[in-house]
């Protein structure tokens, strides 16, 4: 049987700040069609790896490869262009228009406006937004507003979607509904998730990459990650049940 390709890889990847080292010597592979869930506690580096995979910082060691390309130095834009999508924590959105009006804008960048329109209407279907694509984005649920960014990042058809705690701030029924979706969005494209909500992430993950001190403390299955001892015991809490 074929092995998936690497779509992402680190290498040495580090990260100083004056005498603190954020990430230190960070090797990560990312296979294509995977869905890796990043967790650790605050301070472990997750923000700064996500930057530096982003393209909002540059390494001080190491390199990020997209499909064996060095991408360290490229600009956020460009890692866009190449086919990484991001969705930040605080969604961008352009709350005095609507929800069709603020995924158009993603979907008419280089299509035919007929292609856009359908786009944005195939997209609203997917993220069960239909009902109020016509609602000013300001008067969206919290939920909503998560949904519409994450909609938008699909209109650019990106191969990779990174997610910064996409789960944060959700009633239960929304986190419900978020896994939900990126489970299906899974299916076409790969995603790293950064999220710090363990039952969130138990929906959504078969394999996880846990960071301690800038470094990769371990990476596997979701069910062993919570067995492990320093991971259960360090930075989940013995309240979280096996």
């Amino acid at each position: 049987m074929t092995q998936p390709a690497v779509l992402l890889e680190t290498i040495d990847l580090g990260m100083r700040f004056g005498g603190v080292e954020a990430v230190s010597g960070v090797n990560f592979r990312l296979t294509e069609g995977e869905l890796r869930c990043l967790i650790g506690p605050n301070g472990a580096g997750k923000s700064t790896f996500f930057k530096l995979l982003t393209g909002q910082l540059l390494p001080t060691s190491g390199k990020v490869l997209y499909r064996g390309r060095d991408i360290s130095g490229a600009e956020t834009h460009e890692v866009a262009r190449l086919g990484i999508g991001i969705k930040t924590q605080v969604p961008s959105v352009f709350d005095g228009l609507s929800a069709r009006e603020n995924i158009w804008i993603a979907a008419s960048r280089g299509r035919p406006t007929r292609r856009a329109n359908e786009m944005v209407d195939e997209i609203l279907s997917r993220i069960a937004m239909t009902g109020v694509a016509d609602r000013p984005v300001g008067q969206l649920a919290h939920g909503q507003r998560q949904w519409l960014e994450l909609g938008i990042v699909l209109a650019a058809e990106p191969e990779l979607i990174l997610l910064d705690e996409p789960a944060a701030g959700m009633t239960h029924e929304e986190v419900v509904r978020t896994a939900e979706l990126i489970r299906e969005i899974n299916r076409t494209r790969s995603l790293i998730v950064v999220e710090h909500d363990m039952q969130f992430i138990r929906m959504i993950a078969s394999k996880v990459t846990v960071l301690d001190r800038g470094r990769v403390l371990v990476e596997d299955s979701m069910e062993n990650i919570l067995r492990h001892p320093t991971v259960r015991d360090v930075y989940l809490g013995k309240r979280v049940a096996a």
